[in-house]
């Protein structure tokens, strides 16, 4: 496709520069702006539209899953009672968090802890319902957080209808605990909430574990398979060990059945990578590693359903150098979010049999371009 062709389609004023209504697209992206449980830093409410701001200078062909928008992709509007709830539920769960979700004996601590649970289950119904009615008019459903408690209502439609699913869960955490701080579908809750509540959900195969806690490794250990860890410390000694890191990638998605939703939290990669997500940790997956991973996954043969990017939360603004007035967003975290998000499309799109897949680049050896 001619450069003056790709500039007609990004005319359009939709993500990535893209003409697609709702209506046109095969990918329905939800937003979802919500927080209130983050236990350590804000800002990822706000990921959503710094994803859509930097996804405007994405290139459209993908050298490993080409023209991954020719089906359409659009974004729906902002929910505004999604706005109203978060803004509603973190003002009730900051006291809450400030003394680390000791409320027990305190009556108007609890009172905000049961207020926050409401609404979280508010949303959990929305989004499902949002994700329901798109699935049943044959689109492909993206959620994109928000903290990582924003999918479960879309794992949930996913998992009445692709029953058996596993999820390939990238993230530094396990999100096993069981209702953190007493909000019962907090962040770190996710995945304890998706296997105690849906028993059609398949194997729960996570990478790139680095913080957990004896309650989660014990969940795990007491699984009887069903959630199967790639721990980081692990990767990290066989990968010194002289294993290829793809041989490790194989073992993963071997673990995965055929059908396959992929749940990935920006902060399972090296902290240089998303440095303002709520919970950084170091260590984790370079952005080589978790594209490598996705290429073996979509080469496998097993279908990706659907999927969810979350934690992404631009940096805080800066004065730039360049003639304009006034501050600019820190925009490096929706940078990489808003490329990462177009690989998951890219994925899923191929998998599910689409065609204009990448041409795999020339190697040339010894030749240094400046």
């Amino acid at each position: 496709m001619s450069t003056s062709q790709l500039s007609s389609i990004r005319r359009g004023d939709g993500i990535y520069g893209l003409p697609f209504t709702p209506e046109e697209a095969r990918f329905i992206l939800i937003p979802v702006p919500w927080e209130p449980t983050t236990s350590y830093g804000r800002g990822t409410a706000r990921g959503p539209s710094a994803i859509f701001r930097a996804s405007q200078q994405v290139d459209l062909f993908d050298l490993q899953y080409g023209r991954a928008w020719e089906e359409g992709i659009a974004m729906l509007d902002v929910d505004p009672d999604i706005v109203r709830w978060n803004a509603e539920a973190c003002a009730a769960s900051e006291p809450v968090i400030a003394v680390g979700g000791d409320v027990e004996g305190d009556p108007e601590l609890q009172a905000r802890v049961d207020r926050v649970n409401v609404l979280s289950a508010q949303l959990n119904d929305r989004v499902g319902a949002l994700t329901r009615a798109w699935l049943e008019r044959g689109r492909i459903v993206g959620i994109v957080g928000g903290d990582h408690s924003c999918p479960y209502g879309a794992i949930a439609a996913y998992a009445e209808r692709y029953p058996g699913m596993g999820i390939l869960h990238i993230d530094a955490h396990a999100d096993l605990r069981n209702a953190f701080e007493g909000f019962t579908d907090s962040h770190a809750s996710i995945f304890y909430n998706v296997l105690t509540r849906l028993p059609s959900v398949g194997p729960l195969v996570q990478v790139g574990l680095r913080d957990v806690c004896e309650e989660e490794v014990s969940f795990i250990e007491n699984s009887r398979g069903r959630v199967i860890p790639f721990y980081d410390t692990v990767i990290g000694e066989r990968l010194c060990d002289g294993e290829p890191f793809n041989a490790i990638a194989d073992e993963v998605i071997n673990a995965l059945p055929q059908d396959v939703y992929v749940s990935f939290d920006i902060d399972g990669l090296d902290p240089s990578q998303g440095p303002h997500t709520g919970t950084p940790v170091p260590g984790g997956l370079s952005f080589r590693q978790v594209t490598a991973l996705l290429s073996r996954l979509r080469h496998s043969g097993r279908r990706v359903v659907g999927f969810d990017l979350n934690e992404v939360a631009p940096g805080p603004s800066f004065q730039k150098n360049d003639g304009s007035n006034g501050a600019h967003q820190d925009e490096w975290d929706a940078n990489v979010g808003a490329r990462l998000l177009y690989k998951l499309i890219g994925l899923t799109r191929l998998s599910q049999g689409g065609s204009g897949g990448a041409r795999a680049p020339k190697m040339t050896a010894g030749v240094t371009r400046r």
